[in-house]
């Protein structure tokens, strides 16, 4: 294949049900084939949205932001990280963006004298992407995940683009993948398979017979599992791979590369496979054998679903990975703190440190504000993420600096001291969608500060997705009462970063640096966070 400038195409898809993990298993087979080729992941999402960010956290989970400003779907936080790679909007198709391209094109008359219709007209916009991001990128491999569940209405068309994709680029350029799910029956102590063929047989009625099933099981799929899969799915026994579950997501592409699934792709597209993943697994081994535990809350108000604060939950392991120690987390709800079901000190008494993360409006904010304030005078390590920032400087002028009223305008539009105010060029913005201050900005660092040691830089760039920003009015007040703002913008309008200096570990930054974390260069300013709850 090296040479070769013809594209190779792996497609996967999933089925039974959604949540089973299709994107850590795209990230994990890109991980695979990163060490041989450029690897390019296209994600399809069937939604009528155009991007993730309008979008609640319980709806669709996190919306991770990449370098270029795009909102995209989290799945896009394991390519990252897998695949140690910047990712680009476009990328991520959705529903919503090829139907606005099919309707403007017919608006402009490039369908004239014909019937515009998802087939031909939909499919072919949708390969025509494909094609046009495997050319500009010069891929190797383009990896498409087809988002929901075979049989969904809204990812038919991406469904059916890629069975039209087989002819385009032939048989042997094109394999397909499909994820589906194998449940255990207690009762009668056995894992059973009918929902897995059923599933299959529904791809197939599709267009789309798949090279490898991948069943997603408790536990190890049974050799007799593996052989009736394989029979009634109609693939080799070898293709079938158990996907079990793990302690920790960073195992998958070992658990698959020790089941044969690079060899598999490797005789499918004709090529010799390098393996080198000891410092991936290096990695792993420290976070499994480390002794220590640190217990970090994290208080926020999407703590129903996990999934909300996904990329920091894997920027906090990455970082307990580097520090030798296993993460224990604990999800505040900081309404309950702000309603007086309980208290900051009772929540956070018995963790080691504190993180605020990122938020939009005034609920649960006031709780928020409380974990800070016992953050700051009890000594425990913060990290204060974009709304955290914000929320920690309006506690430190109401507590520190005496300005009781001190609030942010998203808040309290009315304050008398608005030491958080919307972005001056947000103004006047009145759509909601990729409006926000988003994307890779870079940040003067303060030196001799803790961020400037710990990015051992006098500059460095996080990504951002905001619209409000600490008020310049007050940051000579701040700095007289003794916070540190210890980066700023490059302009040195904005405050990117603050910091507490006789404090063990009181930090927060505009940006979210757990975007750019990865498990073998876990972000600075989380690596600093347990290593101080270590010390503390």
């Amino acid at each position: 294949m090296p040479g070769d400038t013809k594209t190779k195409w792996v497609v996967i898809t999933g089925g039974v049900i959604s949540g089973l993990g299709k994107g850590t298993a795209t990230a994990s087979i890109g991980k695979l084939l990163s060490r041989n080729f450029n690897v390019v992941p296209i994600k399809c999402d069937g939604y009528l949205n155009v991007d993730p960010g309008t979008m609640n956290p319980f709806e669709h989970g996190e919306v991770f932001v990449l370098d270029d400003g795009g909102e995209v779907d989290m799945d896009f936080g394991h390519y990252e990280r897998f695949l140690d790679i910047n990712c680009k909007s476009d990328w991520n198709l959705t529903t919503g963006k090829i139907f606005d391209s099919v309707i403007r094109k017919e608006r402009k008359g490039d369908f004239l004298g014909g019937t515009v219709q998802i087939i031909p007209h939909v499919t072919n916009e949708i390969r025509r992407r494909w094609r046009d991001i495997a050319a500009r990128e010069k891929a190797d491999v383009v990896i498409i995940e087809i988002g929901g569940t075979v049989g969904d209405i809204e990812n038919s068309w991406f469904v059916e683009a890629a069975r039209q994709l087989r002819k385009e680029v032939g048989h042997d350029n094109i394999m397909y993948i499909h994820l589906t799910y194998v449940p255990y029956v207690k009762s009668v102590g056995q894992q059973k398979t009918k929902t897995a063929q059923r599933d299959v047989e529904s791809l197939r009625a599709r267009g789309i017979i798949p090279d490898v099933i991948i069943g997603r099981s408790e536990s190890d799929l049974t050799r007799e599992t593996r052989k009736k899969l394989a029979m009634f799915c109609d693939v080799e026994d070898a293709a079938v791979i158990s996907a079990r579950n793990i302690e920790t997501i960073y195992e998958i592409p070992v658990l698959f590369e020790e089941q044969g699934m690079l060899r598999l792709i490797a005789e499918k597209f004709g090529f010799t496979p390098e393996r080198d993943m000891q410092k991936w697994k290096e990695a792993i081994k420290r976070l499994k054998a480390a002794q220590a535990t640190v217990r970090i809350a994290i208080c926020g108000k999407y703590t129903m679903l996990n999934d909300s604060y996904a990329s920091l939950i894997e920027a906090i392991v990455h970082a307990c990975a580097a520090n030798n120690c296993r993460p224990a987390i604990t999800f505040v709800e900081t309404t309950d703190i702000e309603e007086g079901k309980t208290t900051a000190e009772q929540a956070l008494g018995g963790m080691d440190a504190v993180i605020v993360p990122i938020g939009f409006g005034g609920r649960g904010a006031e709780g928020k504000i409380e974990c800070i304030r016992y953050a700051r005078e009890s000594g425990k390590p913060f990290l204060g993420l974009c709304f955290g920032l914000q929320l920690a400087v309006v506690e430190y002028a109401r507590n520190v600096c005496g300005l009781k009223d001190a609030n942010s305008t998203e808040i309290s539009p009315d304050t008398g001291n608005p030491v958080v105010m919307i972005l001056p060029e947000q103004e006047k913005v009145t759509e909601k969608g990729a409006t926000m201050r988003l994307g890779s900005q870079k940040a003067q660092l303060k030196p001799g500060t803790a961020v400037a040691r710990l990015y051992g830089s006098a500059e460095c760039e996080e990504r951002h997705r905001h619209r409000y920003e600490v008020n310049p009015r007050y940051h000579r007040i701040l700095e007289m009462n003794g916070l540190v703002i210890s980066g700023a913008s490059r302009d040195g309008k904005l405050a990117e970063f603050i910091e507490l200096p006789n404090h063990p570990y009181f930090v927060a930054t505009q940006a979210h640096p757990e975007y750019k974390s990865r498990l073998e260069k876990p972000s600075p300013l989380y690596f600093g966070l347990v290593q101080a709850a270590l010390k503390k």
